[in-house]
């Protein structure tokens, strides 16, 4: 269902479960967060989200199991998801999120916790919930309005209209696409993962929070370290800098 594969420094999670079409149930979630620890703890300096199933990069959530639910089984699935999703978003190094096929439901949210999307001109996306007569988690409508802003994100939701790729690029869902999604997005991965890394984590902190004071001192740090030291040395000598 969930997969992790390293390739040097950059990791890979695949969503890989093809007979739902990569819905993810309660379980999923879990494991989608478990293999976020795993990552965290890696010398990765880099991750890509992907699907394995063609046509598809996820429906979301299993809407399957939710026949089931009794007593307290839906915030189990709420807590489950988010567990999921922020595991994503507090990866410490930088995500991109590959999407070509269908992007569905919960699986927006999914995508919208990396750092960069890249779509492939057969993408589409959809935000269903009122389709299911549900709503949408707080902290993800928060980061739909972030990324597309208010009246967009009431588009999607309010309608559950399918947006394709180019529709998707024009309003910022994506930040890119290319007919073929995944080599684009490993050239990008290579280029992230040749940069220093504290330099690419510091970033993303300072990306998620800008207003967190403690990063001054982070950022004076950086100019007594080897990381600098090697970017400066490599910068004189018209080299390409080596991070190790």
């Amino acid at each position: 269902m969930i997969h992790v594969a390293y390739d040097g420094y950059i990791a890979s999670i695949t969503l890989d479960r093809p007979a739902a079409r990569n819905a993810l149930p309660i379980a999923g979630w879990h494991g989608l967060a478990e293999a976020c620890a795993g990552i965290a703890a890696s010398d990765a300096r880099v991750v890509i989200l992907r699907s394995e199933v063609p046509v598809i990069f996820s429906a979301g959530a299993d809407i399957a199991e939710f026949g089931t639910f009794s007593g307290d089984d839906a915030t189990r699935f709420r807590e489950a998801m988010r567990a999921g999703i922020e595991a994503i978003a507090s990866l410490p190094m930088p995500t991109l999120a590959v999407i070509d096929g269908g992007c569905f439901g919960a699986a927006i949210a999914l995508i919208l916790a990396c750092d960069l999307r890249v779509a492939g001109d057969g993408a589409s996306f959809a935000s269903t919930p009122a389709k299911l007569g549900i709503g949408y988690p707080r902290e993800d409508v928060a980061r739909l309005i972030a990324q597309i802003g208010k009246g967009n994100a009431a588009r999607m939701l309010f309608t559950g209209e399918i947006v394709d790729a180019g529709d998707a690029l024009a309003m910022g869902l994506v930040e890119l696409r290319w007919e073929e999604p995944e080599p684009l997005a490993r050239a990008f991965a290579d280029r992230i993962a040749a940069n220093a890394p504290g330099a690419m984590r510091l970033l993303k902190r300072t990306l998620a929070n800008p207003s967190d004071a403690t990063l001054d001192a982070a950022f004076d740090a950086c100019f007594a370290g080897a990381e600098f030291r090697e970017g400066r040395a490599a910068f004189a000598e018209r080299r390409r800098p080596v991070y190790r």
